[in-house]
């Protein structure tokens, strides 16, 4: 797992970020639940999650639209009541943003 510090997120938009999110999440061989994922998405772009006036608490609703938006692009399948796991182009796509995260680390 990257530290928050680390990761150049700014060019990347919140629907790469769960992607991203979820990918790391499975990758850890662990099920993808919309708890974890809230805690996955916090812990590594705090910024994009944070309450405006309450930053150190992450606000779950900023995940809402883009969470229904990457099934409506069939990048992922799944809900909050169950849990998140990628399609085969999901996969695809959160490859290509976790390869360009790691290059950003490097900068």
């Amino acid at each position: 797992m990257m530290k928050s510090e680390n990761i150049k997120s700014s060019n990347f938009s919140v629907n790469d970020l769960i992607l991203f999110c979820i990918h790391s999440v499975i990758s850890s061989s662990e099920q993808c639940s919309f708890e974890r994922l809230v805690k996955e998405c916090f812990s590594l772009f705090p910024d994009t999650l944070k309450f405006t006036r309450y930053p150190i608490w992450p606000d779950s609703r900023k995940l809402d639209r883009p969470l229904r938006a990457l099934r409506d692009e069939k990048l992922i399948v799944g809900d909050p009541k169950t849990y998140f796991i990628l399609t085969k182009t999901g996969e695809q796509k959160a490859a290509v943003v976790s390869k360009l995260l790691r290059q950003g680390k490097l900068l």
